[in-house]
């Protein structure tokens, strides 16, 4: 190998070894942050645990019933601080994360790229709070009355025969675990924070040309059977929690619609000002698509 093969490779090599040791420090700056919320988050598991017991204590105390949980495991308390300050980690840390990620991703971008998808990075935990909020809020008050309606309460002492002769029906009352109450909750709020990224990520395709206003209604069909699809995954197995989530995600499938026809409204009068816009064409592919 000659000398001047050996410098080329070392100078191309040069730039990869930069860009790995940035994305080591990148890496790590994100991961001390995570580690600093964690540790904040865990000093005070215990008031956002009280938080997120709102709907089911709400459902209770409109029943006229005690507000509480039990520990079904010894070491159940812990593994719930444990999971509450994993969220919280991630919650606080991730616009440090998200600032890292990109002024790593940044200066790889041409200057209209930043400008495209700048306004999607800022939406994404928009659009994830504003589902986590509907499914708090909204749909967890509904889908824990649901349930609650399913206890049934003994009326007659205990042991006592009725007149017909019959035995009084048995007592069913609701004891949740502390654990599995905040399962249900944090999936409740995960799969509608997820559902709501659809019109963020419709539109950043449609920003790119992968997908078509045309194409989308066209799909409307195929488009209902699978968000039906997700529900019935995304959420505990009852009709009323998949209905609720079909009625909050097919809307911003609509909006993800108009989003896009906006977006290819404002790309044809840019190439029509330039003489760039052919209308055949475009029809052909809005056509196959």
């Amino acid at each position: 190998m000659s000398l001047d093969s050996r410098d080329d490779i070392d100078s191309s090599s040069a730039p990869l070894i930069e860009h790995l040791a940035e994305l080591r420090n990148r890496i790590l700056i994100s991961l001390a942050a995570f580690l600093v919320a964690m540790l904040a988050s865990f000093t005070v598991w215990n008031p956002i645990f009280n938080f997120l017991t709102h709907p089911i204590c709400d459902a209770l105390n409109a029943r006229g019933q005690d507000c509480s949980l039990i520990l079904i495991k010894l070491q159940e308390g812990f593994f719930v601080a444990i999971r509450i300050s994993v969220m919280g980690g991630i919650i606080l840390s991730f616009p440090i994360i998200a600032w890292q990620m990109w002024r790593f991703v940044a200066p790889g971008l041409y200057r209209n790229e930043k400008a495209a998808f700048l306004p999607f990075i800022v939406a994404s935990p928009l659009m994830f709070l504003l589902g986590g909020i509907f499914a708090f809020y909204i749909v967890l008050p509904i889908a824990f009355d649901f349930f609650l309606g399913f206890q049934q309460f003994m009326t007659e002492q205990p042991g006592a025969v009725r007149e017909d002769g019959t035995m009084p029906l048995a007592g069913v009352v609701f004891q949740g675990s502390m654990e599995q109450y905040l399962a249900l909750t944090t999936t409740f709020i995960l799969a509608f924070g997820l559902c709501f990224q659809l019109p963020v990520l419709l539109t950043l395709m449609g920003k790119a040309g992968l997908v078509t206003a045309r194409g989308l209604s066209s799909m409307r069909k195929y488009a209902i059977v699978l968000i039906l699809i997700v529900a019935a995954f995304a959420t505990p197995p009852d009709m009323m929690s998949q209905m609720i989530l079909f009625g909050a995600v097919y809307p911003l499938y609509e909006i993800s619609i108009l989003l896009i026809r906006r977006i290819e409204r404002k790309r044809e009068a840019e190439l029509r000002a330039q003489g760039l816009w052919f209308e055949d064409e475009n029809e052909e592919e809005d056509g196959k698509a």
